[in-house]
This record gives structure tokens, C-alpha cells and sequence, in this order.
């Protein structure tokens, strides 16, 4: 197994950042307890009323689809507060569950996960009835939107033209010629090397794997792009994708769970109002809007996201009422 070093600024995996923010989360917790100071979410919210606060996790993404949810919501008479970039799962579902958060944009594949252990589902539409199941009574969802952000093999153009890919199966014929770049638990994981062997028979040399420990950011993509890898593990949504005019490999087997773009809310709050509002603004969430969304957020333009979001509900007709 090689190893490629990653810059110091290299952006951290939306994956893996989420664990790291759990942990800040629970440090943050502990301290503001130490120093006698209230947590925002420890106390229980108002489960009753019109108020709805919409929260987010603590990356960009997620606070953008927060906002895409407040705007739409405003457009459509709803007071609204917002507590944004809270931490992880461990530390927004609780709040979900009290009732200190309203709703909040989640990933079907990993909010499964995190409630049910041994889930095994992973195409779209079992992943979302294994999630009805596992809620419970104090959580719900809204539809899923179309658009997912989720793990991907992903090949340069010149790759997918010379070797005719389109499927991750398509790589098993070129197995001992594949480099490929990923976290070093991309090696042992279910949907990583073992299950690219497993599902589609692409069965890469430990010596062919090339270890990259900034989870599909600028050095993968370097990496990727610069030839020193033919293959790798990049997030759908990541802008590099179509700025470099990557190929991401089709997955019919469903390796990679489903991650499709989903509001989280206590159900003492769910009304027949509230979810045909979020429903439509899912709708239109496909996996080209969140990434046109990421790279007005993370591209050259740095927009905040309350602007992009503004600036999306507004083209896409969500800024007023939904009909």
C-alpha cells in the first residue's frame, strides 16, 4: 500500500469531519458544563406552536440545505429560527428528538446507519423504507430529494474513453493495471475494497492502493488527475468533479448506500403544511443543483450560504408560495 502525503490546508472528508465534529461536539459540551455556562440543546424546545428552527450539521453543505429549508420556509408564512453548524448526528438528533430542533438535512444511508446498527439496506428505495422503520415514534422524514451526496469511483475522462467505462464493473478487466486512491479505511471497509471484489469483481493489489488521507479533496483529486492514480473514492457532490470533467462509474449493484439529501424533524412538528413545503423544495434538489449549490459556497466566489441559498430558492421558484 502506498501513501501520498496531503497538504495541511487539504479539505477534510465530509465523512470523516462529521466524526471529528462529534468529538468537538462532546468537548464543547463538557466545557460549557465545566464552566457553568447552558448548552442551547440540552434544554427541551417548544413541541407545540407554529415555530419551527431549522438546525444544521457543521460543514457547508449542510448548512446550505439548512438555509435552502429556512428560505422556503419564510416564502410560505412560517416563523423560523435557526441554530446551525450544531456537530454531528450525536449531537443534532437528541436535539431533533426534544424538540430543540424542528428539522434539519440529513443523508438517508448514514441517518440509517446511525439508528440502526445493523441495517444492511443500501439501494435508494430500501434504504429509505429501512429508515421509515427505524425512526420511531418521536422522529420523521420528508421525501427524500433526488439528489444524493454519497461515495463514487470516479476515473478521469481519458481513462473512462480508453478503457470504455461506465459501470465500476467495467474496471474488473483492468484490475492489475488499477491504481487506486482512498482513505485508509477505504481498504477494509464493507463498500470499499471488499465490496468493489465482492459486487463487481475489482480486485486491486494492496500494493495498487494508494492511500490519501483527505477523503476525495484537492490532494485526491491531484492525485487523480496528475495520473498517479487511475481510480478513486470522491463524494458525488464534490465540485472537483466537474471542474476536472471527472467520469463518476455507475453503481446498479449498489455498493455505496444511498445518501440522498433528507429533512429530519421531530414528529410533534410534522404537519401536513410543513412537509408540502419541504417536500417541494426536495424536489428540486437533484445532485447537479447540491453541487452547483457546493460551488458557489466552496468555489471561487466563497458565497456565504444564506446568499446562495437566497439565491437558489429564488431561481428555482421556491420563494413563494408552494401552490
Amino acid at each position: 500500500m502506498k501513501t501520498l502525503p496531503t497538504p495541511r490546508n487539504g479539505r477534510t472528508a465530509r465523512r470523516a469531519g462529521r466524526t471529528l465534529v462529534a468529538a468537538s461536539a462532546l468537548l464543547a459540551s463538557l466545557a460549557l458544563a465545566a464552566c457553568g455556562n447552558s448548552d442551547p440543546l440540552a434544554a427541551k424546545g417548544s413541541c407545540s406552536g407554529d415555530g419551527i428552527t431549522v438546525g444544521s450539521a457543521d460543514f457547508p453543505e449542510s448548512e446550505t440545505v439548512a438555509n435552502v429549508y429556512v428560505e422556503a420556509l419564510r416564502a410560505n408564512g412560517f416563523q423560523v429560527d435557526t441554530k446551525l453548524n450544531i456537530g454531528s448526528r450525536e449531537a443534532y438528533v437528541p436535539a431533533v428528538r426534544k424538540c430543540a430542533i424542528s428539522v434539519i438535512p440529513d443523508y438517508t444511508g448514514n441517518l440509517l446507519q446511525y439508528l440502526d446498527k445493523r441495517a444492511t439496506a443500501t439501494g435508494g428505495a430500501e434504504v429509505t423504507a429501512a429508515l421509515q422503520a427505524a425512526l420511531g415514534a418521536d422522529l420523521a422524514i420528508g421525501a427524500p430529494a433526488p439528489g444524493q451526496d454519497s461515495d463514487a469511483v470516479v476515473v478521469t475522462r481519458a481513462t473512462a474513453q480508453r478503457w470504455n467505462l461506465h459501470s465500476i464493473a467495467d474496471l474488473a478487466a483492468h484490475s492489475a493495471e488499477v491504481k487506486f486512491g482512498a482513505p485508509a479505511e477505504f481498504a477494509e471497509r464493507a463498500g470499499g475494497l471488499p465490496g468493489l471484489k465482492k459486487n463487481y469483481g475489482v480486485d486491486v493489489a494492496a500494493a495498487n492502493f494508494v492511500q490519501i488521507a483527505d477523503g476525495g479533496g484537492p490532494a485526491t483529486v491531484r492525485a487523480l488527475v496528475d495520473g498517479q492514480v487511475t481510480a478513486a473514492n470522491i463524494f458525488t457532490t464534490s465540485p472537483a468533479i466537474k471542474q476536472n470533467d471527472l467520469v463518476v462509474l455507475e453503481d446498479p449493484k449498489h455498493n455505496f448506500a444511498a445518501q440522498n439529501v433528507v429533512p429530519l424533524l421531530n414528529s410533534a412538528k410534522k404537519s401536513d403544511r410543513l412537509l408540502k413545503v419541504l417536500d417541494a423544495t426536495s424536489a428540486k434538489l437533484s445532485t447537479d443543483e447540491l453541487i452547483k449549490l457546493n460551488e458557489s459556497v466552496s468555489g471561487a466566489s466563497k458565497t456565504e450560504p444564506r446568499a446562495a441559498a437566497a439565491a437558489w430558492v429564488s431561481a428555482q421558484g421556491l420563494n413563494k408560495p408552494v401552490g
